[in-house]
């Protein structure tokens, strides 16, 4: 804990067996409270090396449901569990856990309720050898979107993140895509619930066994992010209403 805040650490996990120990390993414990892990019907031996782990939360799905749909599994447990703070760190070793402390202070000294790891700040990007294509990509989403939405984020697309379980409780990320859009649709929501995000430097790393998505996927998700943005432009000009912000009474 930290000032008396439940720290849970949430790891959505998809074939992450070469990676995750490495990754668990390095977790600041005396801080962490717990991990979840959720394997979403992994084609290796995820689960059974988060077992070898003692990781006492292990949530196992019996169809892939989707990066999204990792996700919500991994936040509603953290809140049925009591989190405080919920930090989303991905098994695939790509995201250092070393961040793990300096994000979780941002959160628990009431600084800012959400915090994504941006890999833009620093050059951590082009340092961990991003593929070049992703990174102008980045950028240029990054540019739409702060426009869009009247922003001034270094990048959107980080997978290392946290959030207080008040801004969980308070959007209605069950409703969200269950595809990788759904890490856009849930800033979406923060912001247009009034939240502020924090940002802090990452270093990050590319390599054969950090996860990744493929051209027409990454396309995609690109179109998706695009519509998420004008939707919610078009929704802070009341010109139309949407699902993606209707919050949780």
């Amino acid at each position: 804990m930290i000032n008396g805040k439940k720290i849970i650490v949430v790891m959505p996990a998809y074939n992450a067996e070469k990676t995750l120990k490495q990754t668990y390993r390095e977790i600041p414990f005396e801080i962490v409270d717990d991990v979840i892990l959720t394997d979403d019907f992994s084609l290796d031996g995820t689960t059974e090396v988060a077992k070898e782990l003692n990781i006492r939360e292990i949530q196992t799905h019996e169809s892939n449901k989707g990066y999204g749909g990792n996700q919500k599994t991994c936040y509603n447990r953290a809140l049925e569990l009591g989190a405080d703070i919920v930090i989303m760190l991905h098994p695939d070793y790509q995201y250092t856990p070393k961040l793990i402390y300096s994000i979780a202070y941002m959160i628990a000294s009431g600084l800012y309720p959400a915090v994504l790891a941006s890999r833009i700040l620093g050059k951590g990007a082009l340092k961990g050898n991003m593929p070049m294509i992703k990174y102008v990509a980045n950028r240029i989403l990054t540019l739409i979107q702060n426009l869009l939405m009247h922003q001034k984020m270094s990048e959107y697309h980080s997978g290392y993140r946290a959030f207080s379980a008040d801004v969980l409780r308070k959007i209605n990320y069950n409703s969200n895509s269950d595809d990788f859009v759904f890490d856009n649709e849930m800033i979406a929501q923060i912001f247009y619930s009034g939240f502020e995000i924090g940002e802090i430097s990452c270093p990050t790393k590319y390599f054969e066994e950090a996860s990744s998505i493929n051209f027409r996927r990454s396309v995609v998700y690109g179109l998706g992010v695009l519509r998420v943005s004008v939707v919610y432009f078009l929704c802070k000009l009341k010109i139309m209403n949407s699902a993606l912000f209707q919050h949780v009474q």
